[in-house]
């Protein structure tokens, strides 16, 4: 039996032009793109703060899982990746508020940069839905 592929998107206008989504689900794995910290009038949420950065990208990746019907509790992986990795800690207790009774895989690496300058961190996240 083959399942439906359902793509999510943010909005964003380069997705289109891309050619991505902000998350796909196929059965029960969806998987969320790198999600920047981007607010909602389009300007870098939190320029020079880490922690509020990597809560706004968790914000967006949620918002993704539950439109793809995903929970916070399906979360079997997240990725964080930052473009200074001495300021891990920042983003790590972020995560920690949101997955400490989850506790999914999750790696840390450092990027040399990002598409804005003014990002500080992105985030993916992939879960499967039992």
């Amino acid at each position: 039996m083959e399942s439906i592929r359902q793509t999510i998107s943010s909005g964003s206008p380069p997705e289109p032009q891309i050619g991505f989504s902000r998350a796909v689900r196929r059965g029960g794995h969806v998987a969320v793109a790198g999600t920047a910290p981007i607010g909602d009038d389009g300007s870098t949420v939190g320029p020079g703060d880490v922690y509020a950065q990597t809560v706004r990208c968790l914000d967006i990746a949620e918002r993704a899982l539950r439109e793809a019907g995903a929970s916070p509790e399906d979360v079997i992986r997240t990725r964080i990746m930052l473009s200074d990795v001495t300021r891990w800690k920042e983003a790590a207790r972020a995560h920690g508020e949101r997955y400490a009774s989850v506790r999914p895989v999750t790696t840390f690496v450092e990027v040399s940069r990002f598409i804005d300058p003014a990002w500080l961190v992105e985030v993916e996240v992939d879960a499967v839905i039992a």
